[in-house]
């Protein structure tokens, strides 16, 4: 019988990845995180974390540091992009702890990411920068990695938290073939400071229109305000989060919108600009004693704000599992999979299902779906916010 499993080796030190550290960190594994980068540097806007994210961000003692980081909206809002008509709205500050226990809290990617780095460090966690993974090699006992420089380095379990490109499943499943979906999108900040007073609302605001939309949201104590901002387009051919974009191209193609879009897309320096792609749902996680986690596995589109927490959840899951399983690290990691594909793959689905909600290009169509939208979470309001049990209930520490 083999020796029960103590070191893991986690590839990316991302959200996930570095989320994925603390909470093995906590069940007693050592735990070494190799970074392709050679210094974490988080890049990104704005994401949002809810309830069922928050759960476990609470577990690791880090709430109340995302709370002070962080910015709690006031409500969610669906509105018309170019009437500014509220079709849909649900209260959120106070009201979503109260029916799920934690909060909704808009973080900075960059503050979010320097809050796990730093909670790593202080729990012993090994982070090393500058150290792609370029393979893997399953053992009987455990497995290596072998890094761009030469160096190997043993464990008995890899996680492969590398991102959307991520070099694990590549080795693991074979090269992916993502598909364009049709849109681009904007993203970037705006200092609040720099907007008129009272022009932004305090809300996770979506404003729709013919095959486009926006969103924003505060960040940083509402200093900052952070916008998406999708488009459709016939082609694209990179996927990479840090391509410039064209301001001026940006506010052409939202011009005649709703005076709050408008006006924050005058005070818009510099953005990012980036294809989105999808993927198709993925035959297994885990190999041995190889397994995938976040965007490596289920990469999101971002229409249902859930990337960082399905991570996050995988995390919680992912070590919970593994310490159960010591003995048989194999079956705790096809445990882990099965607890946590079905759910990744609903969001991921219901995601898709938001791109074509807020993208109807025939104006007339869009009004009557907005309008039954209204109709709808006004004939039974409680609808507006229970049609979201599964997913912000949700509670990982009972899968």
């Amino acid at each position: 019988m083999s020796e029960p499993i103590r070191r893991i080796l986690i590839a990316g030190a991302g959200l996930g990845g570095l989320c994925a550290a603390l909470c093995l960190n906590r069940q007693g594994f050592e735990v070494e995180v190799l970074e392709r980068a050679p210094e974490l540097a988080e890049v990104g806007a704005g994401i949002q974390i809810s309830a069922n994210s928050a759960r476990v961000i609470a577990g690791l003692g880090l709430l109340d540091e995302m709370r002070r980081r962080g910015f709690e909206p006031e409500a969610a809002e669906i509105r018309d992009g170019l009437t500014g008509f509220t079709c849909y709205r649900t209260p959120l500050r106070g009201v979503h702890a109260a029916r799920y226990g934690f909060p909704y809290i808009q973080i900075h990617r960059a503050d979010f990411h320097d809050m796990l780095h730093e909670a790593c460090l202080a729990a012993g966690i090994t982070v090393s920068t500058d150290a792609p993974v370029t393979a893997y090699e399953s053992l009987r006992d455990g497995v290596t990695v072998t890094l761009a420089s030469g160096r190997v380095v043993a464990g008995d379990v890899l996680v492969g938290a590398d991102g959307i490109h991520s070099v694990v499943r590549a080795q693991m499943l074979g090269k992916e073939q993502p598909r364009f979906t049709g849109q681009v999108a904007w993203r970037g900040t705006v200092p609040a400071d720099r907007l008129p007073p009272g022009l932004v609302p305090a809300t996770a605001g979506v404003w729709v229109g013919p095959g486009r939309h926006f969103v924003h949201y505060y960040l940083r104590g509402g200093r900052l305000v952070n916008f998406v901002a999708v488009e459709e387009r016939k082609a694209w051919q990179t996927e990479s989060w840090t391509e410039p974009g064209d301001v001026n191209e940006l506010r052409a193609a939202f011009a005649g919108w709703h005076d709050v879009v408008t006006g924050i897309l005058a005070r818009v320096e510099h953005t990012f600009l980036w294809g989105l792609f999808g993927r198709d749902r993925l035959p297994c996680w885990t190999e041995g004693r190889v397994t995938l986690l976040g965007d490596a596995c289920h990469p999101m589109l971002p229409f249902m704000a859930q990337g960082a927490s399905m991570a996050i959840e995988d995390a919680h899951v992912l070590a919970h599992c593994l310490a159960a399983g010591r003995a048989v690290p194999e079956q705790a990691l096809v445990r882990y999979q099965a607890v946590r594909i079905e759910r990744a793959t609903r969001v991921q689905q219901q995601a898709v299902a938001n791109a074509r909600l807020f993208h109807v290009r025939n104006r007339a169509a869009q009004i009557l779906r907005l309008g039954a939208i209204w109709a709808g979470t006004h004939a039974i309001p409680n609808l507006a916010t229970s049609r979201f049990d599964w997913l912000y209930g949700h509670d990982v520490t009972k899968d």
